[in-house]
């Protein structure tokens, strides 16, 4: 039989089938229906007489393409919380009042706290999910009495803030959630 590429063939001995890629003498080269490449005898093979694998380079290549899924660009979710800056309350007496000479300790204390608590209420009224509050290190009785306060709303998370921009236990970064934390 006279074999030439394109031809739909099928080998006698095996239930398998495919398409003369080449030939050279007496030897086929064919690729199965499976995709693999086989070496066979000429003598191992019928032409399918009926079979309609002729198809065009064009036809391959559309055949091709539709058959591709189609790259998408993939969006890359960057999370709000990360690219929203912190809303940063400086709590040192210098940057609330002018009037530091006239002050106590008590009061200064609690025109801090207070300064806080209206902040804080302000920050979930506005649903906005990220503040810093900057006490400075001090003896820590500031940072304490935040952290009461803190703890006393269900919705807010705290921790220390970033030590290489604010200084080390120098501030308290709060994270308000939409719903309470359990």
């Amino acid at each position: 039989m006279n074999f030439k590429p394109g031809d739909a063939v099928e080998l006698i001995d095996e239930n398998l089938s495919g398409w003369v890629e080449d030939v050279s003498g007496s030897s086929l080269t064919i690729q199965t229906s499976d995709g693999f490449i086989l070496q066979v005898e000429s003598d191992e093979v019928i032409i399918l007489e009926n079979a309609s694998l002729k198809v065009t380079e064009a036809e391959l290549r559309q055949a091709l393409k539709e058959k591709q899924p189609s790259k998408r660009k993939q969006v890359i979710a960057k999370r709000r919380e990360k690219t929203i800056p912190a809303i940063e309350i400086d709590l040192h007496i210098e940057k609330l009042t002018r009037r530091v000479d006239r002050l106590d300790k008590y009061d200064i204390l609690n025109l801090q706290i207070d300064t806080a608590r209206h902040q804080l209420e302000k920050a979930i009224k506005n649903r906005n999910q990220r503040l810093v509050f900057i006490h400075g290190v001090g003896e820590g009785v500031l940072k304490q009495e935040l952290r009461t306060l803190f703890s006393r709303y269900n919705q807010v998370a705290y921790e220390d803030a970033d030590s290489t921009k604010y200084g080390f236990d120098a501030a308290t970064a709060v994270h308000i959630y939409q719903k309470p934390i359990p």
